[in-house]
C-alpha cells in the first residue's frame, strides 16, 4: 500500500469536489428529506461506485494507451472543458 499516494489521492479529490454540484446535490437531498443517513449512505456508494469504475477503467486503458499519452489527452481535455464553461456563462 502507497500511503503517500493514498494521500495524495484523497486530498486531491476532496478538494476538487468541495462546493460541486455533487455536493450541492446532497445538500438539497438531505434538507428535503431530513434523512441524513440514507442520504449519506446513498452518496457514499455512488461515489465508491464511480470511483471503483474509474480506477478499472484507468488499468484497463493503460495496458493499451502509454501513461505519458494519456496524460495529455486529459490536460487537452480539462482545458477544453474550462474553455467550454468559460463561454457557455
Amino acid at each position: 500500500m502507497d500511503w503517500k499516494l493514498a494521500m495524495t489521492t484523497f486530498a486531491t479529490i476532496f478538494l476538487a469536489e468541495m462546493g460541486d454540484k455533487t455536493q450541492l446535490a446532497i445538500i438539497t437531498l438531505s434538507a428535503s428529506s431530513q434523512k441524513p443517513l440514507s442520504i449519506f449512505i446513498g452518496g457514499a456508494l455512488a461515489l465508491t461506485s464511480v470511483t471503483v469504475i474509474a480506477v478499472l477503467a484507468g488499468e484497463a486503458v493503460t495496458k493499451v494507451v502509454p501513461e505519458s499519452v494519456l496524460t495529455k489527452i486529459a490536460a487537452v481535455l480539462f482545458v477544453a472543458i474550462g474553455i467550454w464553461t468559460w463561454f457557455k456563462a
